[in-house]
């Protein structure tokens, strides 16, 4: 999905939501168990619940890798589930080089199709040109998370007196563009989006945090929002896990619709 399709769902839908698949098995409903394939199961039911909420589905690699071949295969089952209306996102946070990232890019651009991956840019633009490679592909860089210890790197002050993640944005913006970057900014640094947008004004921003982390979707709105939206606000636990019992696909959709709703009134 490009930048256009992209932008014209989140205006068609009112929505610039994203709906995190951190499947855990642990936390699945104990009526889905007996499924043949429970994560599978939950995950149809999940989207057939939000789908009208959302533009976007991210989910977490971590969760299905720790599974195995049958992890692995509920993650393709899912991915080809997804409506084609929908941005996908792999959620898989990697960051090497040379054939590795050739691979990596291969592996979720063409084996699992996803519009875009997570990438860690530590080890700088040759961990990211292989995936920049694919057209019509997103390559989304970590710039400033919410975790607590970020501030261990991140935001480390430079020579030039820019913190790490600054730098991290002026330089990674010119090897490619808006049309193939994005970036991973979490929600509870709503302050440094403003600070954030004047170093990439046009560029999507994904981000996560919004709900069960305490992230403020106002906040986000007010310092992120561009003249073509620009954001993709991720929820995971909040919509995933608003009920544990038989009802947990209506109370996902009531969930995403009360963020949707929110959205809708956000949006310029």
């Amino acid at each position: 999905m490009n930048r256009q399709e992209l932008i014209k769902q989140i205006k068609k839908k009112g929505s610039f939501l994203c709906v995190g698949l951190d499947t855990d098995p642990d936390r699945i409903p104990k009526h889905l168990i007996e499924e043949v394939d429970p994560v599978f199961s939950f995950n149809k039911a999940i989207i057939d619940a939000t789908a009208d909420h959302c533009v976007a589905y991210k989910p977490n690699l971590a969760f299905y890798e720790a599974l195995g071949p049958a992890g692995m295969e509920s993650l393709a089952k899912t991915i080809d589930y997804i409506p084609e209306d929908c941005f996908t996102i792999a959620d898989a946070k990697r960051g090497d080089i040379g054939n590795t990232a050739s691979s990596y890019a291969k592996t979720f651009f063409e084996t699992y199709n996803f519009d875009a991956v997570t990438l860690a840019p530590y080890m700088g633009r040759d961990s990211v040109d292989p995936f920049l490679a694919f057209e019509g592909k997103w390559s989304i860089i970590l710039a400033l998370t919410s975790n607590p210890s970020a501030d261990d790197f991140e935001k480390l002050k430079l020579s030039n007196g820019d913190q790490l993640f600054e730098e991290v944005l002026k330089q990674s913006s010119q090897w490619g563009n808006y049309e193939n970057i994005m970036y991973v900014v979490g929600a509870t640094n709503a302050a440094a989006l403003q600070k954030i947008r004047k170093l990439v004004p046009h560029h999507f921003l994904l981000v996560p945090g919004v709900g069960a982390q305490g992230g403020s979707l106002e906040e986000v709105a007010k310092y992120g929002l561009n003249a073509d939206i620009g954001l993709l606000v991720n929820s995971s636990r909040g919509i995933l896990y608003a009920s544990s019992g038989e009802d947990f696909a209506d109370a996902a959709k009531a969930e995403a619709k009360k963020l949707h709703d929110q959205m809708r009134k956000l949006i310029p």
